[in-house]
């Protein structure tokens, strides 16, 4: 009797499968983690000698699971369609050419030193991704993902401030003084539910004089904290304090649904960025683990053996190729997955292609300028401003402050329906003439841009599993479980889709599970 065979006898006999599994040693240490990650240490614990795991993609899952399992012993050998590891893990500089699905080229014509991350960006600091930063020796940098100079540009439906640039400093200090002068007033005159003494609610409201920058009367009636007209200078210049927008005025803006991005816990004000664009993560899994990759090898035919996986693959020559394992981990996103002849399991079928028709539309636009006027002329260093045009967002660099030349990301869509399905050209002019409307200086100092449309990059066909409840409820089990002796692995079988550490946290369970039942 095997191992498998006698963990499920034990379970199925009413035993503890985990006693069982922890006796013969084959569970591994659990991981230090001091946040809702699985980040921190972590080390499979048993020898994989003598087995062979296939593994479909160079993604960060990829190499993440030939990196761990090939630390204890296992033959990992890894198909990459591509002529480049890293996957959505990607970095655009100056040179680099790249051709869609609808045969659409671009080259980039960036200045050395400039770059596009047309996939991910930014790491949150409690993220496992930083945990192999570390582990690598990959520099990371600050990312101002949220930063009080950005603007709120509405156009539509948004009262008196439709089409005005607003602060994010302006609308934040202004209704945080006004929810403040609201509860101190219902405190004042006992209008609140809540069991507190006379003492609490008069230190409840200097509180909230403090925090909302109120009148001794409980009136909010500006603050300095929203910024000035006049900054205060030297000699006799006080400073002139500009004047809060109305209530009213905020609240039709939609402030609401802008300030929410900041109270998601992985949306923080201060993420992080590897020094030089975010391919030097790919970079340094790749560095671990190239001996094991093969380029430029497709994936024709994905099925299983009596005793393991057989893998059918074109090579660079456009050869068909076979090789066999004993595991096989699917790495490839769901999109292209779903055309992929296979032997999975009816329900596993069901799962990856309703799961695939989710896949985010996301897309992104690098815009160079000649100057860095959001520095030079409004003080914007890093940040996001956000709008109902087209573009949704423009993000500002949070590298190279001072230098002469910059690039933005001039839009970054996540249900892309209007600007992705345009063509290069036309993306990058609706980019232009929107951002316009916010920056009127794009006119003069423009020079180049390249766009990404995820759903027409080939070998990904999409940006991120987008889960709704349903799905997640009907399939997401089921792509987390192996089908025969295929696991599926990445991004889509976590609950941090769209992030690395979704790819990395989803390599760690798989390269658990193969460890823990080889």
């Amino acid at each position: 009797m095997n191992r498998r065979d006698f963990i499920t006898t034990v379970a199925v006999s009413g035993g503890s499968a985990y006693a069982a599994m922890k006796a013969l040693g084959l569970l591994e240490k659990p991981a230090t983690a001091q946040s809702p990650s699985q980040g921190g240490s972590f080390q499979l614990q048993r020898n994989g000698r003598g087995k062979r795991v296939i593994i479909l993609g160079a993604g960060l899952a990829g190499m993440a699971s030939a990196y761990e399992l090939g630390k204890v012993g296992y033959d990992c050998i890894i198909l990459e369609a591509r002529s480049r590891a890293g996957g959505r893990c990607w970095t655009l500089r100056g040179g680099d050419e790249f051709t869609d699905t609808l045969g659409q080229t671009q080259t980039v014509q960036f200045a050395p030193g400039l770059y596009l991350n047309p996939g991910p960006a930014r790491i949150p600091q409690e993220h496992v991704t930083l945990d192999y930063c570390r582990e690598f020796g990959v520099a990371v940098e600050v990312k101002e993902n949220l930063n009080r100079q950005e603007y709120y540009y509405k156009t539509k439906n948004a009262g008196l401030l439709s089409g005005q640039k607003v602060r994010a400093r302006e609308a934040i200090t202004d209704i945080r003084g006004y929810i403040s002068e609201l509860l101190a007033k219902a405190i004042n005159q006992n209008a609140i539910n809540a069991p507190l003494t006379t003492e609490d609610k008069e230190r409840l409201v200097e509180f909230l004089k403090t925090y909302g920058g109120l009148s001794p009367d409980l009136f909010y009636k500006g603050s300095s904290g929203r910024g000035f007209i006049n900054y205060p200078s030297a000699g006799l210049q006080p400073g002139l304090q500009s004047d809060p927008y109305d209530l009213s005025a905020l609240i039709q803006l939609g402030f609401a649904n802008y300030e929410a991005f900041e109270s998601d816990w992985q949306q923080q004000m201060t993420m992080l960025q590897p020094v030089g664009g975010i391919d030097q993560i790919a970079k340094a899994f790749e560095r671990k683990v190239s001996q094991k990759i093969t380029f430029q090898s497709e994936v024709k035919e994905i099925r299983k053996t009596p005793n393991g996986v057989s893998i059918v693959y074109t090579n660079s020559s456009g050869t068909n190729q076979q090789i066999k394992g004993d595991y096989c981990i699917c790495t490839i996103p769901l999109p292209v997955l779903t055309s992929i002849p296979s032997d999975f399991s009816a329900d596993m079928k069901q799962a990856i292609d309703n799961v695939a028709a989710l896949y985010a539309r996301a897309g992104k636009g690098g815009l160079q300028f000649r100057r860095r006027f959001w520095e030079e002329d409004e003080k914007i260093f890093g940040g996001i401003t956000w709008t109902d045009q087209d573009i949704n967002q423009i993000w500002y660099p949070s590298e190279g402050y001072l230098s002469n030349k910059g690039i933005l990301v001039g839009y970054y869509q996540f249900d892309d329906t209007k600007v992705g399905p345009l063509s290069p050209r036309q993306r990058i002019a609706l980019a232009v003439e929107q951002g316009s409307n916010i920056h009127p200086q794009y006119r003069n100092e423009f020079e180049n841009a390249v766009t990404v449309y995820w759903p027409t990059i080939p070998h990904n066909l999409g940006g991120w599993a987008s889960y709704i409840n349903d799905a997640r409820q009907k399939y997401y089990a089921r792509l987390n479980k192996r089908d025969g002796n295929i696991y599926l692995c990445g991004e889509h079988v976590s609950y941090l889709t769209g992030w690395m550490a979704g790819a990395l946290e989803s390599a760690r369970l798989v390269s658990s599970k193969i460890n823990t039942l080889a």
